[in-house]
């Protein structure tokens, strides 16, 4: 039950430390207790009326004990944000503050009305300290479990008000002392009560319900001795309880912990542990009345008052006790049906197992989960409900758990077994073992039984999932990792790994479909086994690549990979179709590299060049691959940002004519002065650039700075023109013409003096895409050029399809000067004549001797291009060359 909203929530603090903390935490104390005790020996000696140094000194100490509650309850307040937990403090100083003040009046007043005084500061008192007594830290933390600490007290109290009523001497009291002693002892009793039952806070709890006892008991004391002819020093001597209660109070605060939260209810409160005191208010009141009978032989109406009023807190009491009671059984019935739904309701078998391993009971679930009945199972040995070659180590396992000198902390037992249910099914099972012999209402082995078959088959399925590839049957690659592991491991261990990549897949599945190609991949896996040696593994690594980890030697897996290329290359039948594809195949030794993820990536880069070099190829891994590789990273790894660190530049080579030599254009190329890899030249930057999607903001750097310097170069009146190279795919970009529209803007250049070269369209190149934006720059007026003319397999079929206005023809097809009667001459001279036919002007590129000129010059080129005429120079370089050729405005 969580605790009350009101109760005094604090805990005990940990005792102060020595030196200096000490001395100041207790001076205090020390000053005011000592200062009493002046007043009080100035008092018996005569130095002062009675009645003040009464005053004075509980006045002092009650003034402590006040501040010192009243600042720990206001510590509570501001480490809990509530007035509610500091209520019992606020009670207690409430309680210190009234005892002073009742002690302070009776100086003030004449001595007919001290009996008064001290009955009103008694009535005012009590409730304060009962109400802080019972907010006491672990005394009780609900309002009925404080009406019964109060009945407890209250009864107590009566009975002892009986007894002592009916003892010697006789005679009777006058009215006010004996309700000043009634609420004395009345009020004494709840408060002991209270305190002793704070049990796990007796250092708090006890000075403060000690504190608040003295005072009460110095208050009725005084209160009865002032109806009686006593000497002088008597108030005196009731004023010590007066002194020594604040004292004890303001001493209790020191052990306080503002900032703790309040004690969970103990066993006093959670169990019916408060029985015993029934019986001592019974016993109490039972031998004074017996004792009364045989030395007085009757009683008055005041014995009579008193006697009968001890059966009221009893009754009431005993009506708290049985409503406890009911609520305890309740709670009991809630609880045993909570259990009862949970076993029956759960996945696991639960079974008592006694000290001699027989089962003393099972679970409600057993019939729903094994089909067993109790009479199958009470009574019987745990272990012969196992199979026979489980139950020796289920009882070695039980045993051991028996005979084990302290009970097993952490994790539980595991006993795997197979279990007979009441089909006569064997069933794998786990069991778990809890020892609750130390549990009075146990008392054996509790174990929780669980079929796992189920489980077992899906692991079992999801070990076939994880290492084979659900398409083809074939291992995946993580079968293929754990493969290379196991042969790298073998003492001596020889073997390849083969990788084989398929060319043309892509284009199966976008024209016939997925359906097509997923038939196409379990062919390749069926020929790849086939094949394959009966050691070796075939795998699948993904889309359309496999890999074979095979034990022969280079020799041997060279071999191999010629035979899957020709099995691999035959043509596909499929229902309706026919499929051809082609291979690539890296090698690579398992020996090799730093671990298996260094094979494999070794064993790709040797496919990897395998595709570069040709299709239907293999390749061996070496270590040119490796450097290719680190520059290949370390050209990803510097060009994004170069242009924004202003490391790309232009060198610009000038275009002759043949016929007189002067200069008729530039050819723009780009250089990446790269301050860490030097400089990088285009046919190892552009791959890159096109690679990482860096092409566009490449081209526009270049596109806008060859535009600046055509503008400035024009200004003297020249009339050359500027060649840009572009990639296929920046030109079919969708936003291409744009761009160079608004670079010729910016720069206020005619359309005709801008030269867009392109290389010659291969592969799967969008053929018709080119064609469309070379059509746009035309009409836009920028002239565009096929550069590097023929390199490619289908050139002259590209010339009439392609809108290009100059052809430069490759250096291959200016031979030098021994081969002009041979196949060289009437090559360049078909292609001149064939450009010319589709008005085009032709450059020869690549000129590097005054033959080749002459050649180019001879078979009817116009313009020329290359070291022999002018090598690539700077800007600054290219303007001087320049001057030398006056323009006509000069």
């Amino acid at each position: 039950m969580p605790p009350a909203e009101g109760d005094f929530a604090v805990s005990v603090a940990p005792p102060p430390r020595a030196g200096k903390r000490r001395r100041t935490i207790r001076l205090p104390e020390l000053v005011a207790g000592s200062a009493a005790v002046s007043f009080l020996l100035a008092g018996s000696t005569g130095l002062l009326s009675a009645y003040l140094a009464l005053a004075v000194a509980v006045g002092v100490v009650s003034a402590l004990a006040a501040t010192r509650l009243i600042r720990l309850a206001l510590a509570i307040h501001s480490a809990r944000r509530s007035f509610g937990p500091c209520r019992g403090v606020g009670f207690l100083g409430a309680g210190v503050v009234a005892t002073g003040l009742t002690a302070l009046a009776l100086p003030l007043l004449p001595a007919a009305a001290h009996p008064a005084a001290l009955l009103t500061g008694l009535l005012v008192a009590l409730p304060l300290y009962l109400l802080g007594a019972l907010l006491l830290p672990g005394a009780a933390s609900t309002t009925s479990m404080r009406l019964r600490r109060g009945f407890d007290g209250l009864s107590l109290g009566i009975s002892l008000a009986f007894a002592g009523w009916l003892m010697p001497p006789g005679g009777g009291m006058p009215p006010v002392a004996l309700a000043v002693a009634l609420l004395g002892v009345g009020g004494l009793s709840i408060i002991a009560v209270t305190a002793l039952r704070s049990s796990g806070y007796r250092r708090v709890a006890g000075l403060c319900g000690a504190g608040a006892g003295a005072s009460v008991f110095g208050l009725a004391t005084l209160g009865v001795l002032l109806h009686y002819d006593v000497p002088g020093w008597a108030p005196l001597a009731a004023a010590v309880p007066l002194v020594i209660g604040p004292m004890l109070t303001a001493t209790g605060t020191r052990y306080a912990n503002p900032a703790a939260k309040a004690p969970a209810p103990g066993e006093p409160e959670t169990h019916l542990s408060a029985y015993p005191l029934l019986t001592v208010p019974a016993v109490v009141a039972t031998l004074a009345a017996i004792y009364h009978l045989v030395t007085v032989g009757e009683f008055d109406r005041t014995s009579i008052v008193l006697g009968l009023a001890v059966i009221p807190t009893l009754v009431v009491r005993e009506v708290f006790a049985v409503l406890d009671i009911r609520s305890y059984a309740r709670r009991l019935v809630s609880q045993e049906a909570h259990f009862r739904a949970l076993v029956a309701g759960a996945n696991d078998l639960t079974l008592v197992v006694g000290a001699d391993l027989l089962i003393r009971w099972q679970s409600p679930a057993a019939a729903r989960l094994f089909g067993l009945a109790d009479a199958d199972v009470v009574g019987r040995a745990f272990a012969d409900l196992m199979h026979p070659d489980d139950a020796a180590p289920v009882t070695t396992m039980l045993t051991g758990v028996l005979t084990a000198p302290a009970p097993v902390t952490g994790r539980t037992p595991l006993v795997t077994a197979r279990l007979r249910d009441g089909h006569g099914i064997w069933r794998d099972t786990e069991s778990t073992v809890s020892d609750q012999r130390g549990v009075p209402e146990v008392g054996a082995l509790v174990v929780h039984v669980r079929d796992v078959g189920e489980r077992r088959q899906l692991e079992h399925r999801v070990h076939q999932l994880s290492f084979t590839d659900q398409l083809t049957g074939l291992a995946n690659r993580r079968d293929l990792m754990r493969a290379i592991v196991t042969q790298r491991s073998l003492a001596g261990h020889t073997g390849t790994l083969l990788v084989v990549d398929l060319h043309g897949m892509s284009a199966v599945n976008e024209i016939r479909g997925r359906e097509v190609g997923d038939a196409v991949l379990v062919e390749v896996g069926r020929r790849l086994r086939t094949g394959a040696g009966c050691d070796d593994v075939v795998a699948r690594l993904g889309g359309d690549e496999f890999a074979v980890v095979t034990v022969d030697g280079p020799m041997l897996a060279y071999a191999l990979g010629i035979r899957l290329i020709a099995a691999l290359t035959e043509p596909y039948q499929l229902p309706g179709t026919i499929v051809s594809l082609q291979a690539s195949i890296g090698l690579a030794e398992l020996a090799g590299g730093s671990g298996v993820d260094d094979v494999l990536r070794r064993a790709e880069l040797a496919r990897r060049r395998a595709q570069q070099l040709g299709r239907n190829r293999i390749e061996w891994y070496d270590s040119y691959l490796e450097e290719q590789l680190v520059r290949r990273m370390d050209l990803e790894r510097e060009l994004p940002g170069a242009a924004a660190r202003g490391e790309f530049d232009l060198v610009y080579q000038p275009v002759l004519d043949l016929h007189d030599q002067r200069p008729v254009g530039t050819e723009a190329l780009v250089r990446w002065r790269s301050p860490v890899l030097g400089t990088v030249l285009p046919a190892e930057l552009v791959p890159v650039a096109e690679a990482m999607g860096l092409m566009d903001e490449l081209g526009s750097w270049v596109l806008h700075k060859a535009c600046r310097r055509l503008a400035e170069w024009s200004r003297g009146g020249r009339r050359l023109w500027m060649s840009v190279n572009v990639s296929v795919s920046e030109l079919t970009g969708p936003d291409f013409v744009g761009r160079v529209a608004a670079a010729l803007t910016l720069h206020q250049i005619e359309p005709e003096r801008l030269l867009i070269e392109i290389s010659e369209p291969s592969g799967e190149v969008d053929v018709l895409g080119v064609v469309s934006q070379l059509g746009r720059l035309r009409s836009l007026g920028v002239r565009t050029a096929l550069d590097d003319f023929g390199l490619g397999p289908a050139s002259l079929a590209h010339l009439r399809r392609m809108p290009v206005d100059i052809l430069k023809i490759n250096r291959a097809l200016v031979s030098e000067p021994s081969g002009w009667q041979g196949q060289g001459k009437p090559v360049i001279d078909v292609v001149v004549s064939l450009g010319r036919r589709l008005g085009m002007e032709i450059i020869a590129e690549g000129l590097e001797s005054v033959e080749q000129v002459e050649q180019a010059r001879l078979a009817g080129c116009r313009f020329g291009q290359g070291y022999v005429l002018a090598r690539p120079a700077t800007a600054e370089r290219v303007e001087a060359y320049l001057e030398e050729f006056p323009t006509p405005s000069r």
